[in-house]
């Protein structure tokens, strides 16, 4: 098992010391906070994406050149 390039017993000697300096009370409620920010990262982080990806795509459909009749391409099309 390796979470963030760390394996279990790197995992247990954190979890060690987190109790002796949090206590045995204080360590579930710190581990729901950070799970808590956790995920509020993960959903801003996806947020951020999709927005991004949303901006990309109107980006790429306003940019695209479609060829009028008095444009020089389509007057070659139209010779050859």
């Amino acid at each position: 098992m390796n979470i963030f390039g760390i394996g279990l017993p790197e995992m247990a000697v954190i979890l060690v010391v987190a109790l002796l300096i949090f206590g045995p009370k204080k360590l579930p409620e710190i581990g729901r906070s950070l799970g808590k920010a956790l995920k509020g990262f993960q959903e801003a982080s996806k947020e951020f994406e999709n927005e991004f990806k949303r901006e990309a795509q109107q980006l790429e459909e306003t940019t695209k050149i479609k060829p009028d009749s008095n444009s020089t391409v389509a007057a070659r099309s139209k010779q050859e």
